[in-house]
């Protein structure tokens, strides 16, 4: 074989195994680590673990032993996958990213442990309980190069994002107003567990009640209809109907979000005879009222009576929170401005830091930038 032929064969070699390489990366599972069981919503994460090719369960930290060992009985986990120590997993397992079911009060100390190992973190709605934790958490992600994601069951509502792109469209004309209902009939009353109910009700560890648990998705859904503005002011009232139950925090609330040219009004509430999550958006020319997870109920300009369509499915990699983010992490999501970013939950907390200021102080909260 001529010198140059032989050249020729070994960067084709070289090339061909570049590619594999490659690809091998783009497709291997990308390697999870839990962070925190007594948020209840883990208990969510083990059957789609168990089956989603996309990502790889390595560890997971919870100093509470005993949660642990509930968790590893029911769900038939392997023990060597427990730690008591966060740091002492990273170590061990080295995770490509955390997913976070802590106290929201603990969220800002997981991201930047996570960060300083250059791991990736997705929490649980919503970031942050006060707007300076959420600041030192977009400083940490910055400076460390990682993404931080937030996790709401709504986001993967294919109903919502459909209003959303109705929105982006002009179907609706210019968004006037939106009213978004979440809520149940309360966490004791649905039964939650012993390790959840004591800090979700709990002014420090939580934010808040009702507000802060229900009221960061109609923020969350709103800053993205608004593309990420921040509205003007911020209007709350915030009470406490069963003292005896959540003497501690509110367990109903109503938020006013004043932006230029739209309101939206947020109903979060422990307090309501069923559970339900759904939005309304108002346009100057038609609406859409999302029915659960896949239907709507809309009516356009020139149209007499409204309907109700089904919402196409969303992308197989926006369907989870699992699929989202190996999306995220392998380049083929772009997080920007969507419902599980950052910056857009820098104005979900901006939004529930000033609603409760509001609730407390029975003023208008004018919003300020947020800074640099």
């Amino acid at each position: 074989m001529k010198p140059s032929s032989l050249i020729r064969c070994t960067l084709f070699v070289l090339a061909t195994a570049l590619f594999i390489q490659s690809t091998s990366a783009q497709t291997a599972p990308v390697r999870v680590a839990i962070v925190g069981l007594v948020h209840g919503h883990a208990q969510g994460l083990f059957g789609p673990l168990s089956k989603d090719k996309n990502v790889q369960l390595v560890g997971i930290a919870e100093p509470n032993t005993a949660v642990a060992a509930q968790y590893e009985k029911r769900f038939h986990l392997d023990h060597g996958l427990f730690y008591t120590d966060t740091e002492t997993m990273l170590n061990a397992v080295h995770p490509q990213a955390v997913l976070v079911y802590t106290t929201i009060l603990d969220h800002r100390k997981v991201i930047e442990l996570a960060a300083r190992h250059g791991i990736n973190s997705m929490v649980e709605k919503p970031l942050a309980t006060t707007l300076a934790d959420a600041l030192a958490i977009r400083k940490a992600a910055a400076e460390h190069h990682v993404q931080v994601l937030v996790n709401y069951e709504t986001t993967w509502y294919a109903s919502n994002q459909e209003a959303y792109e109705q929105v982006v469209a002009g179907k609706l004309g210019d968004v006037r107003k939106v009213v978004v209902h979440d809520g149940h009939n309360g966490p004791k009353e649905i039964g939650v567990g012993p390790e959840w109910l004591p800090w979700l009700t709990d002014p420090v560890l939580n934010g808040a009640g009702a507000m802060f648990d229900f009221g960061c998705y109609g923020a969350d859904l709103m800053t993205q209809l608004m593309h990420g503005q921040a509205p003007l002011s911020v209007t709350a009232v915030a009470q406490t109907d069963k003292p005896d139950i959540y003497p501690k925090v509110d367990d109903d609330a109503t938020i006013i979000l004043h932006y230029p040219r739209a309101q939206a009004v947020l109903m979060p509430s422990w307090n309501w005879p069923f559970a339900r999550k759904d939005m309304e958006v108002y346009g100057a020319t038609g609406y859409a009222i999302t029915v659960a997870s896949e239907q709507l109920r809309v009516r356009y300009a020139g149209q007499r009576e409204e309907s109700v369509i089904t919402a196409p499915p969303l992308a197989p990699e926006r369907q989870n929170s699992l699929d989202y983010l190996a999306g995220v992490l392998r380049g083929e999501i772009k997080p920007d401005g969507d419902l599980s970013s950052l910056d857009t939950n820098m104005v979900v907390v901006q939004i529930l830091d000033a609603a409760r200021e509001s609730a407390k102080t029975g003023r208008t909260v004018t919003l300020k930038p947020l800074p640099n």
